[in-house]
């Protein structure tokens, strides 16, 4: 529909969503029920101390039965019930899923894959992003439902639409192809600059006009790649002008602060979250623990951090998560005693000053009837409603946390754009993913102890004593000239392999990589090793790698480790390069995670970094959150046996108990320590 650029976007108006206590919620379908359940269901709520609930976020089926005919009925009751309750109504504008008879009369505005196939209706998310039709449908609810409830003081946050892009991000139709040759001329302006940016000389692709060009559907063999990925940018700028598109029409009704919930997590990678995120009254993030993963638990602390960084280090809240299993996996795994209150705890431990589950009442029918739930299909006589209801006083003990940002000195560079461009088609080797590597560069510095704040590429990292980027593979000029100038102030970071090869539109930068940081890196390479697989390698020093290798020569840098046998012997693997006040690091090859942990702390503490990797290797995992007033000291357990914690004078705020100077934490609990400010110039 419309290009996105920040000249075209709304000022954020000064509202903001900063909740008095730990907010306590859930995902609420009364619909699916009788209005005899919706009492017990509110009860119920405020028994163990729910303060919010998300309602109407798939309400457009029953709000407007025919086209233009509104019956609100059933919402003004259940808003009503829940107000008089006490309890505050995180209300969605309903429509993330069009009604049948939309699609019945408008079958157009169903999305289509990349193979030219119609997606039908039956699940959810069935429209395409671009289309006016299901837009000017979609407004008019939107201005319906704000103009009858945007004073209702029940009211405290608007939920536009639910989990955009989780299924339609992507449309290849022809009016996502007219919308997408719009988004070219605005970002280039001319066809000749689109053939310069997409290389299409190669393979004789070169487009004589706008109207040649198409979306990236399926093809004989690999598409351009430059191609995919402004079609990747596309279709997030697609979704976030619709997510803007309804909340200036709520702009105009409600002084309510507005948000769209996220999805922070592996499985998905279509919006470029750091567009989306100056444009929301708060960030809010939905995530599920997802047993396809390695390590399921530490793509959780990811995510609450990513989350964190997108909200600037400001609060922010977890909309959505499981009480147990989900029902979407291959596995759905249910979750262990403990387990629910532990992962509540990372989440609010880093950041997050609201904790909602989806959802209160597990359904029973629909493709969610096995998705778990608050009050699940046994009742209160459970073993979850039993953990809920601990949770709830958790919460409330913790109160005071609300507010509280959390303590980082170290930075990670993280970029949606290096994502889609690094796995696309055509890469030195397949097994180079951008996400495993984010992953694998996040594990070993929690495995040391450190906590992370993710930040933007071309962000300011002034505030940072180590900046760790693994595989930026497309980095901007710009964006690669803040690194260096960061490094030669006086900054310490740490690059690794697959890093600053291409620029914006995925041309190789020449003369040797890693391209945008060969100068600061003091290194050289004229061409990659990837491994077979399986294939291993040992470092001079006794690490061990895998995956990749590289050759290299040092320029001005100092060779910390060679390979030590192979082709590559006796060339660098690792080098520490002093750049004008500060230092920087090249990892050149996949080190396995202890050697790749060993190596973070040693350039930690070459930046006076603290680590603690000895108490992480115990299995507690140590996150703080600060205030004017107090440090609160976040200890997980996830050992199968108690761990001893140094620290005190506290008060541990989840038993009211004293510390002195050591506490313990039991096998899979977690403790929060409050210790008193000790300094009257905190900074926070």
């Amino acid at each position: 529909m419309t290009n996105i650029s920040t000249g075209e976007r709304s000022a954020r108006v000064s509202t903001r969503y900063h909740p008095a206590v730990i907010d306590f919620g859930c995902d609420y379908n009364p619909e699916q029920w009788s209005p005899e359940v919706w009492l017990e269901d509110v009860a119920l709520m405020r028994e163990i101390g729910i303060t919010v609930v998300a309602i109407n976020i798939f309400g457009w089926a029953l709000l407007e039965q025919k086209p233009g005919v509104f019956d609100f009925s059933q919402l003004d009751s259940v808003i009503e019930l829940l107000h008089a309750n006490g309890i505050g109504v995180n209300l969605g504008t309903g429509t993330s899923s069009p009604p049948p008879w939309l699609t019945t009369l408008h079958p157009e505005i169903l999305p289509v894959a990349d193979d030219g196939t119609t997606r039908w209706p039956g699940g959810r998310q069935a429209w395409c992003p671009s289309s006016p039709v299901f837009r000017e449908y979609a407004l008019r609810l939107v201005r319906e439902v704000g103009s009858r409830y945007g004073s209702h003081p029940a009211v405290r946050l608007w939920h536009v639409s639910n989990e955009l892009g989780c299924h339609n991000a992507l449309c290849y139709c022809d009016v996502s192809a007219a919308a997408f040759r719009e988004w070219l001329r605005a970002r280039y302006r001319t066809i000749d600059a689109v053939n310069a940016a997409w290389g299409t000389t190669f393979w004789s692709q070169r487009y004589s006009s706008f109207s040649e060009v198409l979306p990236p559907r399926l093809t004989l063999s690999t598409p351009n790649p430059t191609q995919v990925l402004d079609f990747d940018r596309f279709s997030s700028d697609e979704m976030l002008s619709y997510y803007l598109a309804e909340r200036d029409e709520l702009r105009g009704v409600t002084g309510v602060p507005i948000t769209t919930n996220f999805m922070v997590t592996a499985h998905i990678k279509t919006q470029d979250y750091w567009s989306f995120a100056p444009e929301v009254d708060v960030v809010a993030n939905d995530h599920y623990v997802d047993h396809r993963l390695a390590d399921p638990l530490l793509e959780l602390s990811f995510s609450a951090d990513l989350t964190r960084g997108l909200a600037g280090g400001e609060p922010w809240l977890l909309m959505e998560q499981a009480t147990g299993a989900v029902n979407w996996q291959p596995r759905n795994l249910a979750k262990a005693p403990g387990a629910m209150m532990r992962d509540s705890l990372i989440h609010l431990a880093r950041g997050a000053d609201g904790i909602s589950f989806f959802q209160w009442r597990a359904s029973v029918q629909g493709s969610e009837k096995f998705h778990s739930a608050m009050l699940p299909h046994a009742g209160i006589h459970s073993t979850t409603w039993r953990e809920v209801t601990e949770l709830g006083k958790a919460l409330g003990s913790l109160s005071e946390v609300t507010g509280s940002r959390v303590v980082a000195e170290v930075a990670m560079i993280f970029s949606w754009e290096a994502w889609w461009a690094c796995d696309l088609d055509s890469r030195p080797s397949e097994e180079v993913r951008y996400l495993d590597q984010a992953h694998r560069a996040y594990r070993a510095l929690h495995e040391s102890g450190i906590t992370v704040d993710f930040v933007a590429p071309g962000a300011d990292l002034s505030g940072y004593s180590l900046v760790v980027i693994p595989s930026l593979y497309l980095v901007r000029d710009e964006d690669a000239a803040v690194v260096e100038s960061y490094v030669a102030g006086g900054g310490h970071v740490v690059v690794t392999y697959f890093s600053g090869i291409v620029d914006e539109d995925d041309r190789v930068r020449l003369g040797g990589y890693p391209g945008a940081f060969r100068r600061l890196l003091g290194i050289s390479t004229d061409e990659f090793f990837p491994l077979a697989e399986g294939e291993t390698l040992v470092l001079d020093d006794g690490s061990g790698a895998g995956i990749w290798s590289e050759r290299t020569t040092a320029t001005t840098a100092e060779v910390i480790a060679a390979y030590a046998s192979g082709t590559l012997h006796g060339r660098p693997a690792i080098a520490r390069n002093a750049y004008q006040r500060g230092v920087a690091w090249y990892v050149g090859t996949s080190l396995d995670a202890t050697s790749f942990a060993n190596l973070l702390q040693r350039a930690a503490a070459d930046a006076s970094v603290p680590t603690t990797p000895l108490v992480a290797a115990a299995g507690l995992e140590v996150v703080t959150r600060r205030s004017a007033d107090a440090d609160f000291v976040f200890l997980i357990n996830h050992a199968e046996h108690p761990v001893g914690y140094f620290g005190g004078p506290a008060t541990e705020l989840l038993t009211g108990a004293p510390v002195e100077s050591e506490i313990e934490v039991p096998s899979g609990a977690v403790r929060v320590l409050r210790i008193p400010a000790t300094s009257t110039d905190r900074q926070i």
